[in-house]
């Protein structure tokens, strides 16, 4: 009899064995579920399917999950077109205003053209001191050539004025090459008249009050156009 009870146990414990060896076989641990980053539930896996609770498709999906007595029922938030979830916009009164722009303020792009034209007038002056300087004859039309290099790119820098402060700034550079102009044709001009006491002596530039206003206004110009805000100077007139 003792026997026989033996036998029925192991048969039984077999069996509990043996289901749940299936079971084991047919799911897998539950794996979390992943969104955007943080959990927000997690997956089992059953059969070569992946299930997730209802529960947590409605909170995902910011609906609403009822239970009844035959079934699940699941709502969603309709979706609402482009042109509703699109603000309306704001009255013009209440719009964000543009910054004014400061008394006197030079803008980038003028200020940095304007600083590259000043390096042509000083090559251009320098080109005629040497004129002053070592009585070095005129030949050809390399003076009228700087003038004309220098005038072309003086008109480009204007159009690059936008500003009140960027339109004052103009006029002094205009007033430099002017004046710059005017002292470039008279040293040539004496040059080629063969002035050779005006041409050839060692301190003609340092004692040029022309030269000494242009260059004065020029280092004037430099900085004022390096701290972008404009500046008036009386060597600039």
């Amino acid at each position: 009899m003792k026997k026989r009870n033996a036998i029925l146990y192991a048969f039984l414990f077999t069996i509990i064995f043996v289901f749940a060896g299936i079971l084991f076989a047919q799911t897998k641990p539950n794996r979390a579920l992943i969104v955007n980053g943080k959990q927000q539930g997690s997956v089992v896996q059953m059969n070569g399917h992946a299930y997730i609770d209802v529960e947590t498709v409605a909170q995902l999906m910011n609906g609403s999950l009822t239970l009844e007595p035959n079934r699940v029922v699941l709502s969603f938030p309709e979706a609402q077109p482009a042109e509703a979830q699109a603000p309306a916009p704001a009255p013009e009164s209440q719009q964000p205003s543009q910054q004014p722009v400061p008394s006197g303020a030079l803008t980038r792009n003028f200020a940095s053209m304007a600083i590259a034209e000043l390096a042509e007038m000083r090559e251009w002056r320098g080109a005629v001191g040497t004129i002053l300087t070592y009585g070095v004859p005129v030949v050809g039309t390399w003076p009228q050539d700087y003038q004309n290099r220098v005038q072309y790119n003086l008109d480009q820098v204007s159009i690059a004025a936008s500003t009140p402060g960027d339109g004052d700034a103009m006029q002094l550079l205009q007033n430099e090459f002017s004046n710059l102009s005017r002292w470039a044709n008279d040293v040539v001009s004496a040059r080629q008249s063969l002035n050779a006491t005006n041409s050839v002596r060692p301190d003609a530039l340092q004692s040029d009050p022309n030269l000494a206003k242009i260059a004065n206004c020029s280092r004037f110009l430099s900085s004022m156009l390096v701290s972008g805000t404009f500046a008036d100077e009386q060597s600039c007139h």
